[in-house]
């Protein structure tokens, strides 16, 4: 589970270091990333203030754009 965790974590790091392509893989990861933070979340108060950072927040917001336009 971890090594799937880090895979992911690899993936978004690598596409916002621009080692790899923004693609659907790396939204799919944002996605399971976010997901395991909100559970975080939820399980303990104390990742309440645990954010992503403004490089994965504008990611997600390219996502949405791109999804409009």
């Amino acid at each position: 589970m971890i090594e799937i965790d880090s895979n992911h974590c690899r993936i978004v790091a690598g596409s916002l270091a621009g080692k790899r392509e923004v693609d659907e893989q790396t939204f799919t990861s944002l996605a399971v990333l976010g997901e395991r933070l909100e559970g975080l979340k939820g399980r303990n108060k104390v990742f309440s203030g645990v954010e992503f950072s403004a490089a994965v927040e504008k990611l997600q917001t390219s996502k949405t754009a791109v999804a409009v336009g």
